[in-house]
């Protein structure tokens, strides 16, 4: 092993010596500043997990800061036969004094509040507000119009898609593309140079500025693979380090790829442990960011027994003291074998809940025998999360998110449009429980856009009327669309940007002014799962259009377009209903309790909703 300090393009190879499993070196007077990689030589055994080549310039697994982005080059992939030196071509860690951390914040709760799923070139590469310099970086969310924007709707914390160090695809280069997600990571701790120019600093500018405004930070983080990728794929750091300490391969020494990105990293094993540990750590203290959100989460819980609740870094990150008061989030499904596990993490791990997405969209679409799904969902999904005498749901609730299509295209789009990602449209999913009013793509045709306007209304109303977290995409508020991508993980440009100078003022206000009514009504707002029980009012009750309960035809008929639903908690008496017929209901509200009444809040009157509409009703006291 060999440490490398580099003086511009000038290197200094400094021998490591081994202390039992340790390599490692002093260097007197090297300070923060210093640019460095490393060399490691061995074995050159593909088959057995081991890629040693001295030629290789190894990026350190635990860098704080990096001097530049990677980049693909065919070179990184070459065998060590072909004698090829990278250093020219892998991005150099820099030596890091941090600052004092910021004082630690207290545990947030996200349950039933609203999470913003943001991604920062996307949000801020447009805005006219925002200085050129600053768009399409971390600083940027910390602006006032930003800022403003965050609170008008009620944000309690965003979610920003990953910030950790990428690399992109090594087929995007040639189609003349590039990753504009992020989720294809290198290192774990540093953070991508193209949204933080000023390393962890920014993250923690961003973060101290979103906390001044009352807005929590959550990092969706990716921990499953590494943009090493395959067997064919780059040599950049872990591989260098011996494969097969850090990847999971199979009885015939083949990388196991749960994740469909060509590896998986092998979290089970105490090497992976720590490294994942010590990243959430790092931005917890340093940058004081409040939670996570963990990509393919399954992959990080499957030991060789399989997904289990007992994998070393479910119990790593429960026992903690820094991690274990933080918010986090499961996208609860992989490739792997048993890997869709919706329902199956641990408290207080929250989910991301597809099968609300789909129930949601499968009533607004039209299905047939979709309201026990509906109801189901918009009680947070008890058959899911009500087991082990929990009480609150789980569930993180949305009607779009950044994979699949953007909540207008959901309306307007019946099938995926993805050839300018250049798969010859075959990425990307292909049912997506979608309609288009009657045209495919954009129309002029103003009865068309009325319809998806209501639409799109129509499925915000019906994710802020359901129980648990709700999720947000930044733009989805005021009618972004991907022109019917339902995958612009490539597209880095005008498909994804958001459109801040024509965006869907009334939309944008309908939101808004949803949001801070779910957030005023402990009824509409709390995540605790409903018995139908209560002292004056049940917790819940499902009413047809005569106002009297739900009876066993009306949840299976045919028909199934209208469905009531009164909530009660303490003193809050809320009613929403759901009309997804073309035309107008005429209904009877649920008998008020006595010295109060029925009043009409959003969507429709007493005893009339619209069309395609979603009215939310409260009990207020008489002469209110």
């Amino acid at each position: 092993m060999w440490l490398c300090l580099f003086d511009g393009e000038a290197e200094t190879r400094v021998d490591m010596a081994r202390d039992g499993d340790v390599w490692q070196v002093f260097v007197p007077g090297l300070a923060a500043g210093a640019r460095y990689g490393f060399r490691a030589d061995g074995p050159w055994s593909p088959r057995e997990g081991l890629k040693f080549d001295p030629g290789k310039l190894l990026v350190d697994p635990s860098a704080l800061a990096l001097d530049r982005p990677f980049a693909w080059h065919a070179d990184l992939a070459l065998p060590r036969d072909a004698a090829v030196d990278t250093a020219a071509l892998v991005p150099k860690a820099i030596v890091v004094d941090l600052p004092a951390p910021p004082p630690r914040q207290a545990a947030l709760s996200v349950d039933g509040r609203l999470i913003y799923e943001v991604n920062v070139r996307t949000l801020t590469m447009a805005h006219p507000d925002v200085p050129e310099a600053e768009r399409g970086t971390l600083r940027a969310l910390a602006h006032p119009a930003i800022l403003a924007h965050l609170k008008t709707l009620g944000v309690a914390a965003v979610e920003l898609m990953p910030v950790a160090a990428w690399i992109d695809e090594r087929h995007l280069r040639p189609l003349g593309l590039e990753n504009a997600w992020g989720y294809n990571p290198v290192v774990f701790s540093a953070l991508d140079p193209r949204l933080a120019p000023g390393g962890g600093a920014d993250l923690r500018f961003a973060v101290e500025a979103l906390h001044g405004a009352g807005i929590g930070v959550l990092l969706d983080v990716v921990f499953n693979h590494t943009g090493e990728s395959d067997e064919h794929g780059a040599t950049l750091s872990l591989r260098g380090f011996g494969e097969a300490d850090w990847y999971r391969r199979d009885e015939h020494g083949r990388l196991v790829n749960d994740t469909g990105c060509g590896n998986t990293f092998a979290a089970e094993q105490p090497q992976g442990v720590a490294l994942i540990v010590d990243a959430l750590r790092h931005f917890v203290i340093n940058a004081g960011v409040d939670g996570f959100r963990f990509d393919l989460a399954p992959t990080m819980a499957r030991t060789v027994r399989g997904f289990t609740l007992d994998a070393p870094l479910l119990g790593a990150i429960r026992l903690d003291p820094v991690l274990s008061d933080r918010i986090l989030i499961a996208e609860p499904w992989d490739l792997g074998p048993g890997g869709y596990r919706l329902g199956a993490f641990p408290e207080p791990w929250l989910e991301w809940n597809d099968r609300a997405r789909d129930d949601f969209r499968r009533f607004w679409r039209g299905d047939r025998e979709a309201l026990g799904g509906l109801a189901t969902r918009l009680a947070g999904s008890s058959d899911l999360f009500r087991h082990g005498g929990a009480k609150h749901s789980r569930s993180v609730n949305f009607v779009a998110a950044h994979d699949g299509f953007a909540l207008a295209d959901l309306v307007a789009f019946r099938h995926r449009r993805n050839e300018a990602n250049g798969e010859q449209n075959r990425d990307g999913h292909a049912e997506n429980f979608s309609w288009n009013n009657g045209v495919e793509g954009p129309s002029d045709d103003s009865s068309v856009v009325a319809a998806r306007r209501a639409d799109a209304r129509a499925l915000i109303a019906t994710l802020f009327a359901s129980r648990g977290a709700v999720m947000l995409t930044a733009g989805d508020e005021f009618g972004r669309t991907q022109r019917g991508n339902n995958n612009a993980y490539a597209q880095n440009n005008a498909l994804t940007w958001l459109d801040w100078t024509n965006r869907d003022r009334d939309l944008e206000e309908f939101v808004a002014a949803l949001s801070a009514y779910r957030a005023a009504h402990p009824a509409l707002a709390s995540s605790e799962f409903l018995d139908g029980a209560g002292d004056a009012a049940p917790d819940v009750k499902w009413f047809a259009p005569s106002g009297a309960a739900m009876s066993g035809e009306d949840w299976h008929g045919e028909e199934g377009d209208f469905l009531g639903m009164a909530l009660c908690k303490g003193g809050d008496r809320i009613a929403v209903v759901f009309n997804r017929d073309d035309r107008p209901a005429a209904f009877a509200l649920p008998r008020a309790r006595a010295g109060r009444r029925w009043s009409a809040a959003f969507g429709g009157e007493i005893g009339r909703v619209g069309p395609r509409a979603v009215a939310f009703y409260a009990e207020t006291a008489d002469g209110d």
